[in-house]
């Protein structure tokens, strides 16, 4: 660690604030299919790692840093309607303190990050624990909804019925479909990329479904296994877990607990401590 990597991750989390959290983790998506690109023409540059999952578009980073501003320009500077709102460029209010908030996220991203995978070794996702972790403590420092949010008459704090049966089609069609990609191309996180790369059409206004989770276990799941049917499954554990994110912590709140980053360290532990 450098203070060199300190300042790229400053940057990279004030830009997150910058032009708002969700458009940030767009560019992951649209960046990583660059990535995938060169590693399927046989370039050594680990774009993924550098660039996609690095300084700039790393969602422990710039995503991070989007929401902490968000909920800091929301709670505290009372200029944003919600603090949980990821869509908003925060450009628009033209506060320094709200983009240096999330350039100090940026920062607490790349620490924490550093921490579980370099440090500790923990057996998961390190990015997407990150992202948890980091909104969890914005939650705390920023927010007054509470860990779990507000209590309103009538609010679930578990899918059911209907809605497991909708995460399991999820699940068990995307699983097969980018298991059997993930197999073909070698890279886990091609579905990943995908999903994320989708999310511009939330941004401008479409009711599409956040799928990272879901199409990167199923990755995960294939190569770790050799198994679509294993790709199935675990997919579809992660869309009922990130369902659960949802309802039990990303519900009647004032700041972003990520519900696809909840799922895919819980998942991915299981995994790799299975496999």
């Amino acid at each position: 660690m450098t203070i060199y990597m300190i300042m790229a991750a400053f940057g990279g989390g004030l830009f997150g604030a910058l032009i708002g959290a969700l458009p940030a983790f767009i560019f992951t998506g649209f960046s990583g299919l660059i990535g995938v690109g060169l590693i399927m023409a046989g370039s050594d540059f680990d774009w993924l790692g550098t660039i996609t999952f690095g300084y700039l578009f790393g969602p422990h980073i710039a995503f991070a840093g989007g929401v902490a501003a968000a909920a800091f320009a929301a709670n505290k500077k009372k200029v944003l309607g919600n603090g949980a709102d990821i869509l908003t460029s925060l450009n628009k209010f033209t506060d320094p303190t709200i983009l240096i908030v999330g350039g100090v996220f940026g920062v607490v991203g790349f620490l924490i990050n550093y921490l579980l995978g370099s440090v500790w070794g923990t057996p998961t996702d390190t990015v997407a624990m990150t992202v948890w972790i980091s909104g969890v403590i914005v939650r705390l420092v920023f927010g007054k909804s509470g860990f779990t949010g507000n209590k309103v008459e009538g609010r679930k704090y578990m899918p059911t019925g209907k809605a497991i049966v909708y995460d399991i089609l999820l699940g068990v069609s995307l699983g097969a479909v980018i298991g059997f990609l993930a197999q073909w191309s070698g890279v886990a996180a091609i579905g990943f990329c995908i999903s994320a790369a989708t999310l511009i059409f939330a941004q401008t206004g479409f009711d599409t479904p956040a799928t990272h989770h879901i199409t990167l276990l199923a990755g995960v799941a294939a190569l770790a296994t050799g198994s679509i049917w294993m790709a199935m499954v675990f997919a579809s554990i992660s869309a009922i877990i990130g369902d659960v994110g949802v309802t039990a912590l990303n519900s009647e709140c004032d700041s972003h607990i990520d519900p696809p980053a909840f799922a895919i360290f819980i998942v991915t532990t299981m995994v790799l401590l299975i496999f």
